[in-house]
């Protein structure tokens, strides 16, 4: 699936903001890292700009938990090459 935006703020190791401007129902997505005792709370909001557009992009939080698992999938291959440094 292809995204399209910019970035607006980034923070390293704690924060991402971006626009998807993949329609005029866009949201801005922001979202925030955690440190947590050894691990990472990440935690995700997107902002609509009315509720109409937030309706009209309904069905996006099936794409979500598929973006999650990839980044689970990425994190385990990166905590393997990690272990073998």
């Amino acid at each position: 699936m292809e995204f399209h935006g910019k970035y607006i703020e980034v923070t390293p190791h704690s924060r991402l903001v971006w626009t998807n401007a993949e329609s005029e129902n866009g949201a801005v997505t922001t979202v925030t890292f955690e440190d947590k005792g050894g691990k990472t709370l990440l935690v995700l909001h997107e902002l609509y700009p009315s509720k109409e557009a937030f309706e009209a992009e309904h069905g996006m939080e099936d794409a979500m938990g598929e973006t999650f698992e990839q980044l689970d999938d990425l994190l385990v291959t990166l905590g393997a090459s990690a272990g073998r440094s």
